[in-house]
């Protein structure tokens, strides 16, 4: 749900400018740029956005909608207002930073803003005495038509498709505008671009840079740190070195290597690992007079990223992007590969076996499912900090505060039963059931997503609550399923397709999920899920599930168990598996994907990839077909399962549209003979400090197993 990143170097860093006028019809190479009607175009042209600048700014830019207040805006009387000269604030001097409430016309100044640009919130006023919501800024209007809109009902910038015509009602045609002022996303770039993880230790010195094997940086490329950061923290794993890096054989032979991932990976191993490129760069040069040390430039992995964003809704934009998200699809990419022997997939370390243990509160039965991941996304308890005014608590209201939790806290709350309200195929009862997933086995490296969002007037808003991980190993075996037991009765075996089947959604709790506009399929997917109780806890399901392949498809439980003559099994049509087998999928598999997978192509398409050894049961064999051998689950269910922290991919920056992502990884530093933590930085890569304290909010945390 985060989108977080941060722009590249502008123009302005890179070039001089100077500013000449040529006439080619008279011949003059060098014309007065002061006389007659000069001034005017060459100002004109001046601040046209350049190709360059337009780009810079569609890398920032945020998808804004209209919403129901501008679609349905209702203004007062007309009338003209002097806006060519901008005026002033109603309620004060301010010549600029001024917002027009598109409503009853009023000219009020915005807030402070970023840069030095003055406002006494006198917009925001005048919205509170009058409920009037939606306002544009006068000095952000351009003759295309565009300009910042912002909307205070929703506190969000939103778009308003009727612009010229509501601002015709108060006397200003669109067409005549000029741009005077810089728009809302362009000082978000400008604020953008200063954020900076601290380079210096605690007495002022910079950190000392580190160059060598391991140790090259990645240049961000606008809006790239979100993948530098993974890539960094990936390529670090023995595994993905394993798989990748290998200099002693050519490279692969490929007629079009820029579209092939094995070609991009392959070269991003070696320019990470070999140490070719991390050497100071040689355009600057230290000195006593300089305090700048030089670092590296860094590797741009233009061909990577634009492969790994090919075809993706995300990240084929130049928008901000989640780095978990990016991990995710990174990882399925790589699965779907081709991984020729005696190479092996390196996702296969991060995969493990969850167990979901449901037993009725009634009569106690249980049922017990099995399901496959590569990660977790862990819930981060939220306990605020009350403050002491006049000697009494109270909960704090300007800037939230939160209490340290612990990591175990975490797990504990991933691992929690839940109640569950279903009718019980065996009993009748509806008393409902318990629900409670632990690991059935352990992966080499565990993945985990940090959830400390919480919705804030329906909004995903991050929260800095911090969480104490310690550097030393620590056990999961707590939290390994143990299960079934010798004194427990399972549930028929239709147990799940009854109950789903059985499943009558809170028609309360469904009407206001409906009413905020989730499909139906969905609602009583995410109620099925959290109980059917609370639409809150469903919708933070939702927001949490929405990128989930069957997210649209209506509630089965009887077509994910998997079991002989299951509703998963029902039926296998003949076109489905003619589909597959065209796809290059062997019968078996097609057929038991097909199963899994209620019939659906592309689910089926989705599961062979996410299960390339498994194939059909010895049941749905075709005749003369030896039965497959039982798939050996993935993870190891050995104990003790201990694991400690290897790296993190930590985030900085108060609003979840802004901010820079970097990793810090343990790395051995053979110079010293010593483990130290290395913050990766984009193309900056040193020996890092007060790491405890990034530790604590980081977004996605890589655990090893020792």
């Amino acid at each position: 749900m985060s989108k977080l990143a941060i722009a590249a170097e502008t123009e302005e860093d890179r070039y001089d400018t100077k500013t000449q006028v040529r006439c080619y019809e008279c011949g003059i190479e060098d014309v007065d740029s002061t006389s007659g009607k000069l001034p005017g175009i060459v100002d004109g042209v001046l601040k046209a956005n350049t190709f360059a600048r337009q780009a810079e700014v569609q890398a920032w830019e945020q998808e804004f909608t209209p919403c129901e207040h501008t679609l349905c805006l209702e203004q007062e009387n007309e009338r003209r207002i002097d806006s060519q000269d901008l005026g002033h604030c109603s309620m004060c001097d301010l010549r600029e930073n001024l917002w027009l409430c598109l409503i009853c016309g009023n000219l009020g100044c915005g807030r402070a803003q970023f840069g030095g640009v003055g406002g006494n919130s006198h917009g925001l006023k005048h919205t509170e005495d009058t409920s009037h919501s939606v306002a544009v800024k006068l000095g952000s209007i351009t003759p295309e038509g565009t300009a910042d809109i912002y909307c205070y009902s929703c506190n969000e910038e939103r778009t308003d498709p009727d612009l010229a015509a509501h601002l015709a009602h108060w006397g200003i045609n669109i067409a005549e505008r000029e741009k005077t002022e810089k728009s809302l996303v362009e000082m978000q770039i400008e604020q953008n671009l200063r954020w900076e993880f601290s380079m210096t230790t605690e007495d002022g010195k910079e950190l000392k840079p580190l160059f060598g094997k391991g140790f090259t940086g990645l240049k961000n490329l606008g809006n790239s740190c979100y993948l530098s950061s993974i890539l960094q923290c990936l390529f670090s794993l023995p595994g993905f070195q394993d798989r990748y890096y290998h200099p002693q054989d050519p490279p692969p032979s490929r007629q079009a290597p820029a579209e092939d991932l094995e070609t991009q990976l392959r070269k991003l191993a070696d320019g990470l690992l070999s140490g070719r490129y991390s050497h100071p760069d040689s355009d600057i040069s230290a000195s006593e007079y300089s305090p700048e040390i030089p670092h590296q430039k860094g590797l741009a992995p233009a061909m990577l990223k634009h492969l790994v964003g090919r075809g993706h809704e995300e990240f084929s934009t130049m928008r901000q992007q989640d780095a978990f998200e990016l991990l995710l699809h990174l990882l399925k990419l790589i699965t779907r590969s081709s991984h020729a022997a005696p190479l092996q997939d390196p996702v296969q370390s991060f995969r493990f076996v969850m167990e979901q243990r449901l037993q009725c509160l009634s009569c106690q039965r249980v049922r017990y499912r099995s399901d496959e991941q590569d990660n977790i996304s862990m819930p981060v308890p939220v306990q605020r900090k009350l403050r002491v005014i006049n000697g009494d608590q109270e909960e704090a209201s300007q800037k939230d505060e939160f209490k340290p939790v612990t990591l175990k806290e975490c797990l504990d709350a991933f691992t929690d039963p839940e109640l569950v309200e279903l009718t019980c195929p065996s009993c009748g009862s509806k008393d409902g059931f318990t629900k409670r997933s632990l690991f059935r086995t352990f992966p080499t490296t565990l993945a985990v997503n940090a959830r400390r969002f919480e919705l804030v007037n329906w909004v995903p808003t991050k929260l800095d609550v911090p969480v104490v991980v310690s550097d030393e190993p620590f056990d999961l075996d707590l939290y390994k399923s143990k299960g079934l037991q010798d004194d427990e009765e399972l549930l028929p075996e239709e147990a799940e397709m009854a109950a789903a089947a059985m499943f009558t959604p809170n028609e309360l709790a469904l009407g206001q999920l409906e009413g905020m506009g989730f499909p139906r399929t969905r609602c009583e997917k995410a109620l099925h899920a959290t109980g059917n109780t609370d639409a809150d806890a469903a919708m933070n399901w939702l927001f949490a599930h929405m990128e989930d392949a069957d997210i649209d498809t209506p509630l089965d439980l009887g077509s994910s168990t998997g079991a002989p003559g299951g509703g998963a099994a029902a039926s296998v049509s003949a076109e489905s598996m003619e589909t597959l087998g065209a796809m290059g999928i062997s019968p078996p598999q097609a057929r038991k994907a097909l199963k899994e997978t209620g019939g659906d192509v592309n689910r089926a398409l989705d599961w062979v990839f996410s299960h390339p050894d498994d194939h059909d049961d010895a049941g749905g064999a075709a005749s003369g077909e030896a039965p497959p051998t039982e798939k050996e689950m993935a993870g190891s269910a050995a104990l003790p399962a201990r694991f400690r922290l290897q790296s993190i991919v930590c985030h900085k920056g108060g609003s979840i549209h802004a901010g820079h992502y970097v990793a810090f990884i343990r790395k051995m530093l053979e110079a010293e003979g010593e483990e130290a933590w290395v913050l990766f930085n984009d193309e900056k890569v040193v020996r890092a400090v007060d790491v405890d304290e990034m530790k604590k909010f980081a977004y996605v945390y890589f655990f090893g197993r020792v």
